[in-house]
């Protein structure tokens, strides 16, 4: 039995789901990663994508975060691929618990999905700093240089920025999901980002699948590894 075989005998078999998406799904859909070798982090700009993103920044160079911003995490026009409608059909049929993902571009919920914790927030849910009033995407990456709130405060993306801490609610209920699921499914992740990698550990259930392009550092905990592009994968997988 060949390993996308194993792993259709496994989601079969399998009562509750629950999959741990990373950049690689979004890839697919033309949304640059961060730490491949052509993602954000080896692109030359005036200051380092990781500078640029973090809660410092935001506050004290405003403007040079929203350039950016704007320019590289616009998912507005970007639609779902193979991986995202997958899970929404396993969500459909009754197996999946839950989507976890570290991606911020709201893809998973474009594609229908409807119980998705995002660990690091969504570009699609932004609020004023001054008078907490909720701002769409839309009005953010739409705006002139700094999008500003009808009383004037300033438009904060609600995504978790480097130097801010996870939003305690979401962190809590994708560790209840990852210990109380039969079968976890990662893909497209480095497992290299803290505190989401190590969340992986917390898993109690009896398979632990990885799909990634590269070797990760939490394959030895695998039940089934598959080190292949994402796309080819999910092409031959079945539900039914």
């Amino acid at each position: 039995m060949n390993n996308i075989d194993t792993l259709n005998k496994i989601i079969k078999e399998s009562k509750q789901i629950v999959f741990f998406s990373g950049a690689g799904i979004s890839t697919l859909s033309g949304i640059k990663d961060f730490r491949s070798k052509d993602g954000l982090y080896n692109i030359k700009y005036k200051y380092n994508p990781e500078t640029i993103l973090s809660s410092s920044f935001f506050y004290n160079n405003t403007l040079e975060f929203y350039k950016f911003y704007k320019d590289k995490l616009n998912s507005l026009n970007i639609k779902p691929n193979i991986v995202h409608e997958f899970f929404y059909k396993l969500e459909k049929v009754g197996k999946l618990k839950s989507i976890i993902t570290q991606n911020i571009d709201g893809l998973h919920t474009k594609a229908g999905n409807k119980n998705v914790l995002e660990l690091h927030g969504t570009v699609y849910k932004n609020h004023c700093i001054k008078c907490g009033k909720f701002h769409s995407a839309e009005e953010v990456f739409n705006s002139k240089d700094i999008p500003l709130c009808s009383c004037g405060g300033i438009i904060k993306p609600d995504v978790v920025l480097y130097g801010e801490m996870l939003d305690d609610i979401v962190f809590e209920q994708a560790i209840n999901d990852i210990m109380s699921c039969d079968t976890l499914i990662v893909a497209g992740s480095s497992l290299t980002v803290y505190p989401a990698a190590g969340m992986i550990d917390m898993f109690r259930g009896k398979n632990l699948i990885i799909i990634n392009r590269d070797i990760t550092p939490k394959d030895n905990l695998a039940t089934l590894v598959i080190h292949d592009d994402l796309k080819n994968v999910f092409n031959k997988l079945d539900i039914e």
